[in-house]
């Protein structure tokens, strides 16, 4: 057996988002959301993922939403990268969600409440080690809640879950490590097998029950994700090399303040904001020319003959 990855769109609307998946995605709340215990009981997948869909590259950030039987609204997503305004985008979307259950004229009792469930992959809270983190509403001090189950925000860091297969314990050990290492199976572990709906995900995930269209989408997908840690990673040795040049350029500028105090004392705000000026070719001619200097009028007739 082949699994495809949930981590792309294509295979976590179909996984999560189909007709056939609303006890899947019970059994997946229950765990990210409730801690494993059967909170929810039913639930309508609204717009689901149907095989003709043209799911090509992600044209939404919302990966799936889904009202539960108490009226409240589910956003989940999967997010692979850090992207800018990343977590703004997550609380925009919670609001903007909520705001527009009223309609013209309706009250403020129509509001049902809303969580958003985030699954990243990538750390994005850095002082802890818990996988799973619940923020809400709540007093600055003494840590009152304020509405808590009206608007809640749900994080899960794969990267956070280091547990292997034979250490998997609860259903929320299980469902993350679902998530994170479906494609390094080759076959549904006994102990996933014990939880039906976690069987159901990998038989949906069974790449040996797509349609040849399905697996074209799905290729097309991770060529996707591919070229973008490509080019990530480029640009992050880039910025790296870009750091270090920069770096040395503003330590040489520090070692030619300090030269220049030694000989002549401190040096007026004029003077410094001349040498900030300098290019590096200036310089670097700033530093050969720093022993024919024999005043601190020597030093500002160069910045002004030789600065650009």
């Amino acid at each position: 057996m082949r699994f495809i990855s949930p981590k792309t769109d294509f295979a976590f609307k179909k996984i999560f988002g189909s007709d056939q998946s609303k006890d899947i995605l019970i059994s997946f709340l229950n765990a990210m959301i409730y801690s494993g215990e059967s909170v929810i009981q039913d639930l309508e997948i609204l717009d689901p993922y149907s095989a003709g869909d043209v799911v090509e590259l992600k044209d939404t950030y919302l990966d799936v939403k889904a009202v539960l039987e108490d009226r409240t609204t589910v956003l989940i997503e999967m997010q692979i990268w850090n992207v800018e305004a990343f977590e703004k985008r997550v609380v925009y979307n919670l609001c903007k969600t909520y705001g527009n259950q009223l309609k013209s004229g309706q009250g403020y009792f129509h509001l049902n409440p809303v969580i958003a469930l985030t699954i990243t992959d990538f750390q994005l809270f850095p002082s802890t080690e818990k996988v799973i983190s619940c923020f809400y509403f709540q007093e600055e001090e003494d840590h009152l809640p304020y509405q808590e189950n009206e608007l809640k925000l749900v994080f899960v860091e794969l990267p956070k879950f280091n547990k292997q297969l034979e250490e998997l314990e609860s259903v929320i050990d299980k469902w993350i490590y679902f998530i994170k290492e479906a494609p390094s199976l080759e076959i549904i572990p006994d102990n996933l097998r014990e939880i039906p709906q976690l069987e159901k995900a990998l038989t949906i995930a069974n790449q040996a029950g797509l349609s040849v269209s399905e697996l074209e989408k799905l290729r097309k997908q991770e060529m996707v994700l591919e070229d973008t840690r490509g080019a990530l990673s480029l640009a992050q040795r880039e910025g790296i090399e870009q750091g270090i040049i920069q770096g040395r350029e503003e330590g040489e500028r520090r070692v030619i303040l300090r030269q220049l105090e030694r000989r002549f004392g401190k040096l007026t705000s004029d003077d410094i904001a001349l040498i900030e000026a300098l290019t590096n070719q200036e310089l670097e001619r700033l530093s050969e020319a720093i022993w024919d200097f024999k005043t601190s009028e020597d030093l500002l007739n160069w910045l002004q003959d030789n600065s650009n």
